[in-house]
């Protein structure tokens, strides 16, 4: 019996799972400050996100090139490594959200691939170079470069508008936020979509559907872009609570600066083919925002423990990419990566049942912040009319916050 459809299969199936992770993973990098301004309500924070991840992975597809042809060697890549990668990007994505912990999905995707295809065919079919320079170097220089553009956004928003009465400017940037985050969550489909597209290539080239140079095929595209939007309107609760909140407060103007920031950045990565990190970027941009506004306290415990994270993806996503290939390779065949693939599902399931214990979802993810960044227990689904209610007397605190704020900066000396 041919097995090969059927390993097709399960390898497919595997890569628009990491992609449907990759949505509410990601979705934060989005929607967290919308919806910790108040400017969206969580539900239609995640709804609109997905729409446009959906409508930004049909964009372009340089990335996807740059996943399946410049990080390994074709040669060496065959359908057990295929899969083995996308074990490592998905346990990392899994482990990450239970955490609450922004990470990079492309990265903890190509550490994974990585990892497999050391241990399946040495050092020489990794193209160590490619890594370096396309992916390393922007890993580091982008999250200070978010930073710092983020920063003097912020600056310049608060020094233009400073004499805007404070509940005007408070609404108008609101509104200004709907549009700079619409715009984050398209730059997002034009780059972390690409991902699954990426790696379903590789696994079509290792079985011999498709030759060198072939055109990504119409149905990877409109599948990987469904998975990913799918996994954004689920809402990775647990990851916007700490991108929104744990980070530094967050008033409008801010979080407009610190988007508008993000979506330049990534769009200018997937016009040059980067499979840049999204969530380096976005959390770049809020700590950016936080240093640019005076009087925002910024909470370094949280950016120590998120940078901890970035450095380990890489190397725990590889670790994990290359347990995966042995497994696969002990039990041989269809058989050892159709029970990898039941393994890494029992994974999934425990590690969703464990966040049920201690849910985040959108009547909880807006709570005051605590230095564990523990939400307190979630509350019963409002009516319509009580959310409205609730959104209302949030908008008034936050304009009321907002002028107090503002009439401490006026009271400062002027160099």
């Amino acid at each position: 019996m041919d097995v090969g459809p059927l390993l097709l299969a399960v390898v497919v199936t595997t890569a628009l799972v990491f992609a449907f992770t990759n949505g509410f993973h990601d979705t934060a990098n989005a929607m967290a400050t919308s919806i910790a301004t108040r400017a969206l309500r969580p539900h239609l924070a995640v709804a609109l996100s997905a729409v446009l991840n959906f409508v930004g992975a049909l964009l372009s597809l340089k990335v996807a090139a740059t996943i399946a042809e410049r990080i390994v060697s074709s040669d060496a890549i065959t359908m057990t490594v295929v899969f083995a990668g996308l074990t490592g990007g998905l346990v990392w994505n899994l482990v990450t959200w239970y955490l609450g912990l922004p990470s990079s999905s492309s990265h903890a995707l190509i550490g994974g691939v990585v990892g497999a295809t050391l241990v399946s065919a040495g050092s020489s079919a990794v193209h160590s170079a490619g890594i370096v320079s396309e992916i390393l170097v922007p890993a580091v220089l982008s999250p200070l470069a978010a930073i710092l553009t983020a920063a003097v956004g912020t600056y310049l928003v608060h020094r233009t508008t400073r004499k805007v009465p404070p509940r005007i400017r408070s609404r108008g940037f609101r509104i200004g936020q709907v549009g700079s985050a619409s715009l984050v969550s398209l730059a997002h489909g034009t780059n972390d979509a690409q991902n699954a597209m990426g790696v379903i290539m590789l696994a079509l080239l290792a079985d011999g559907a498709i030759g060198d140079g072939a055109t990504v095929p119409t149905w990877v595209i409109l599948s990987s872009a469904t998975a990913m939007a799918l996994g954004t309107y689920v809402g990775g609760w647990r990851i916007i609570r700490t991108v929104g909140k744990g980070l530094t407060d967050i008033n409008s103007p801010q979080g407009f600066a610190a988007e508008a920031s993000s979506a330049a950045m990534i769009l200018a990565a997937s016009n040059f083919g980067f499979p840049l990190s999204t969530t380096h970027v976005c959390c770049g941009s809020i700590l950016g925002s936080g240093v640019g506004r005076r009087v925002a306290r910024i909470r370094w415990g949280t950016a120590a423990r998120i940078a901890a994270v970035w450095l380990l993806t890489l190397p725990v996503s590889a670790l994990v990419g290359a347990v995966a290939w042995e497994g696969a390779q002990a039990i041989g065949g269809f058989p050892g990566v159709a029970v990898m693939f039941l393994v890494v599902m029992a994974f999934a399931l425990a590690i969703y049942v464990a966040a049920d214990m201690q849910p985040v979802n959108a009547s909880n993810v807006n709570a005051t912040w605590t230095e564990d960044g523990t939400p307190p227990a979630c509350l019963k689904e409002p009516t319509p009319d009580e959310r409205a209610q609730e959104w209302a007397e949030r908008r008034a605190q936050a304009e009321k916050q907002a002028a107090a704020e503002e009439a401490a900066v006026r009271k400062e000396p002027t160099s």
